[in-house]
């Protein structure tokens, strides 16, 4: 069926639809699951497991044990992908995931909330979204790359075993999957634990096996090809820069997976929030000062781009495949958001300074 698909329609246009599907799934499940990074990391940070920690849980999970159990069963074989084959950077992963953890405390969302809150009417999650696609894009191929590469090149791990954690603890996708759905059993009872709606539950699910959807579909669009397609999932900050700069630069836009995820993503979250009539404009108040946020973005759009993706991309698409600069760019992203969430929370907390 697909070898059909791609001989009448070619490569990027088959790409771009499974980008497109997977976005709306993505986009859909994650606008009514409030899924979060930076919300679970200030729950944490703040000492409580509460409702927006188990929502993450499920995503993350859901992701594994999917990701993992087609890789078991012989659907998947991710072994090509960018984040395990390639040459990666800790000291990228480590440098750039704190950058990004903060970033994302000051902007009050990680990418790919950003894009979903942005479909629903946010207008201060789309301007800081649009700084933030910029700075990815100088980071990536402009006037920032020169110290990305060079704070990249400090440590660098080689690909396939090297950044193959399952084949350096000497551990199976079975196995792998299956401690991922005992984990996944542990989240969902947090969750009803915590009052998280049912709905709400399952559409964290969803994130999750949107992200094995992604790995999927792009496997067997590469196996069925001619032509070298690189192997990939869900993913934000590469993808939305890639999207902006083919609309400014282009009147024939190169498709691809990532240019039908971006658009997809926020077709689904903005259906979704019509749906539960959860749509409506917000802007930047007295409460939510413009220059934090852009500060974030800045941090965000040169982090993510240092640490080889962003929240969902390092953190749960290249967690799924226990790539370990991805596992190293999560944890340093968590440990960010929740050093500067407590930083900020003790300025707050002494209020302003008075005069002698």
């Amino acid at each position: 069926m697909i070898e059909g698909l791609l001989d009448r329609f070619g490569d990027g246009t088959v790409l771009a639809v499974a980008g497109a599907v997977t976005g709306v799934v993505f986009g859909a499940a994650a606008q009514h699951s409030r899924f979060c990074l930076r919300a679970a990391t200030v729950e944490v940070a703040e000492g409580h497991f509460g409702a927006r920690l188990s929502v993450w849980l499920i995503a993350f999970c859901a992701a594994v044990f999917g990701v993992q159990g087609l890789i078991a069963t012989g659907y998947l074989d991710v072994s090509g992908a960018r984040q395990l084959a390639a040459t990666g950077s800790m000291s990228g992963a480590i440098i750039g995931g704190l950058l990004f953890g903060a970033g994302m405390i000051l902007a009050r969302g990680c990418a790919s909330r950003l894009l979903v809150l942005s479909a629903t009417g946010n207008l201060r999650a789309l301007i800081t979204g649009l700084v933030l696609t910029l700075v990815a894009q100088a980071s990536l191929r402009g006037a920032l790359s020169p110290l990305r590469e060079d704070l990249g090149a400090i440590w660098l791990v080689e690909g396939g075993q090297g950044r193959d954690m399952l084949s350096a603890l000497g551990l199976g996708s079975g196995l792998a999957a299956a401690l991922a759905g005992f984990g996944l059993i542990i989240a969902f009872w947090l969750a009803q634990r915590r009052g998280v709606d049912a709905t709400r539950a399952v559409a964290a699910a969803g994130v999750g096996l949107a992200v094995g959807l992604g790995w999927v579909l792009t496997y067997s669009i590469a196996s069925a090809s001619f032509d070298v397609v690189p192997i990939s999932s869900v993913t934000f900050t590469g993808p939305s820069a890639d999207t902006l700069m083919g609309l400014v630069n282009t009147a024939d836009l190169p498709l691809g997976f990532g240019m039908g995820l971006v658009p997809g993503v926020f077709i689904g979250a903005c259906t979704m929030a019509l749906l539960t009539r959860e749509a409506k404009i917000e802007r930047f108040g007295t409460d939510t000062p413009m220059e934090r946020y852009l500060v974030g973005a800045v941090m965000m759009g040169f982090g993510s781009m240092l640490a080889g993706g962003c929240a969902v991309g390092a953190g749960v698409s290249g967690g799924s495949i226990f790539a370990l600069t991805a596992w190293v760019a999560l944890f340093c992203m968590w440990l960010g958001a929740m050093a500067t969430h407590i930083g900020l929370s003790r300025v707050h907390a002494r209020g302003p300074a008075t005069a002698v």
